[in-house]
């Protein structure tokens, strides 16, 4: 993976200033973190119960209706 990331396609900065990593920037690394991230394209494998059972929880009724996950 390239150390070089670009605004837009790899991270972009929500409504309260943060860092948000892509879909695209995840699936170039590889892996997921276990930090949860946002739009971790891996089901959220390496986050610890109960957290990840929760993130699903919340991606899956966000997909349902469709409202943005946050």
């Amino acid at each position: 993976m390239s150390s070089n990331i670009t605004e837009n396609s790899d991270f972009y900065f929500n409504e309260e200033g943060l860092m948000v990593l892509t879909e695209a920037y995840h699936l170039e690394r590889g892996y997921c973190c276990g930090n949860g991230c946002l739009h971790c394209p891996f089901d959220y494998k390496a986050v610890p119960e109960p957290r990840k059972t929760y993130l699903q929880n919340e991606k899956k009724k966000a997909l349902s209706t469709g409202v943005n996950f946050k």
